[in-house]
């Protein structure tokens, strides 16, 4: 969809757009209606201010437990346009910055260039084009992402933020886990989704990480026709996320278990994840998926992976004892009610390892926010004899956890994720910490 408004950049115009927004929803919240009106005009809001703010909006459109129960439906319906295309950028504005990063004018450096978008997100939009191939005669068909014109200031102006920064914070973890190194990761790894040569690394590392796996697609990147704010790879195809919800058991189950296989794999055995598992960056074709977006990805450090491969091993063997240990190390926990809260929830996100096969239901991902929110209001009763802090990256990892199982959820097929680990489990010995 197209709005014709300029991207707000200034911090103080962003937070007044938010917190009208805000009040809205909340004044909906405190009446008996279903929220449509509220919810149509957050998520015009959202997709005006695009950045934080749009990630914030595309999350309440797929992540279950995030919006109230009563007014999900309408929340879903007015944010799925928000989470399939935010408002698009002007093509002279796309066009200049295009030839700016790239230095020669969009007809020399494509053989065809679309000028709407086919898809637009929080940071950029993404065009279609073709360009001249290195051998042969075929035009090489690709996907063009250009940031929107404006959206590093306003980016900086939400990460200065600290209400838009809560907003994105707030649904994983409490106010006294968000301490000052969390949130400087949380600005950083933000930060990073500004540079698409960085982008471009991490695809490629990805490619590594599943070098040989056939039901694991990833594009090409094109480096000449790429820079720190254009992005160009090959052109997929494939079905979107709505069709491969219609799909049938058979496909869904193939699918479930390859988007399990890429998270884990890549945690479990190369210490990295991608922590942004919105549903408009899948494609779904016969047999694999077409993974798109790589603009957020986390590092994990070795102690985080050592303990981590001690839980999954003994949720493998349904050793509760064995992982409540390994839990207690990987945060390094205090005995308390806090510890037996987090291990209770950390333990409950494990439930498709320790019973298999297994269906992720909506139902069972939405018991996953409300078990962290009851963790967070632990947190804050807890006095200083059992608190103990979260690990850096717990914003992301449980970014992760609820959009991925979220995801699962719709895909609605019950699979063994135990056995798809088991598979690349040998793959650790080779990488040992």
């Amino acid at each position: 969809m197209t709005d014709p408004k300029k991207l707000p950049e200034g911090r103080l115009g962003r937070l007044a757009r938010l917190a009208g927004a805000g009040l809205r929803v909340g004044a909906s919240a405190l009446g008996d209606s279903d929220g449509a009106s509220a919810a149509k005009h957050a998520a015009e809001v959202f997709g005006t201010l695009r950045g934080l703010a749009a990630k914030v909006g595309q999350m309440a459109s797929y992540v279950d437990g995030v919006v109230p129960e009563g007014q999900r439906a309408a929340y879903e319906t007015a944010m799925k346009g928000l989470r399939a295309a935010a408002p698009t950028s002007s093509p002279v504005e796309i066009r200049r910055l295009v030839e700016e990063e790239l230095g020669a004018p969009v007809d020399r450096l494509f053989l065809r260039w679309d000028e709407a978008p086919i898809a637009s997100a929080s940071i950029g939009q993404v065009h279609r084009a073709a360009i001249a191939p290195e051998s042969g005669d075929e035009p090489i068909e690709v996907a063009v992402k250009v940031q929107h014109p404006g959206i590093v200031k306003a980016l900086d102006a939400d990460l200065a933020n600290a209400g838009i920064l809560q907003m994105v914070v707030g649904s994983v973890v409490g106010k006294r886990f968000k301490t000052k190194e969390q949130l400087e990761q949380v600005r950083q790894r933000f930060r990073e989704e500004l540079d698409y040569r960085l982008e471009a690394e991490r695809l490629e590392s990805f490619h590594r990480f599943h070098r040989g796996d056939r039901t694991i697609v990833m594009p090409r990147v094109h480096a000449h026709r790429s820079s720190t704010r254009v992005l160009t790879t090959d052109f997929m195809h494939g079905a979107s996320f709505d069709d491969a919800c219609a799909a049938p058991d058979r496909e869904r189950r193939a699918w479930a278990e390859t988007l399990w296989r890429f998270v884990y794999k890549a945690i479990l055995v190369h210490r990295h994840f991608n922590a942004d598992p919105h549903p408009g960056n899948y494609l779904f074709r016969d047999g694999s998926v077409v993974f798109l977006d790589f603009g957020c990805v986390q590092p994990v450090p070795d102690h985080n992976i050592r303990w981590a491969r001690v839980m999954h091993r003994a949720a493998h063997q349904r050793d509760v004892q064995a992982f409540a240990n390994g839990f207690m190390q990987l945060l390094q926990a205090k005995p308390g009610l806090l510890a037996k809260t987090a291990v209770a929830y950390t333990r409950r996100c494990f439930e498709p390892l320790f019973h298999r096969p297994y269906r992720i239901t909506r139902p069972y991902a939405a018991s996953l926010v409300e078990l962290a929110k009851e963790m967070a209001l632990e947190a804050r009763r807890a006095d200083d004899s059992e608190f103990f802090a979260m690990p850096e990256d717990m914003v992301f990892m449980n970014r992760l956890q609820f959009g991925f199982y979220s995801v699962l959820a719709r895909l609605d097929v019950e699979a063994d994720y135990a056995s798809v680990e088991r598979g690349f489990w040998p793959e650790t010995e080779a990488h040992p910490v």
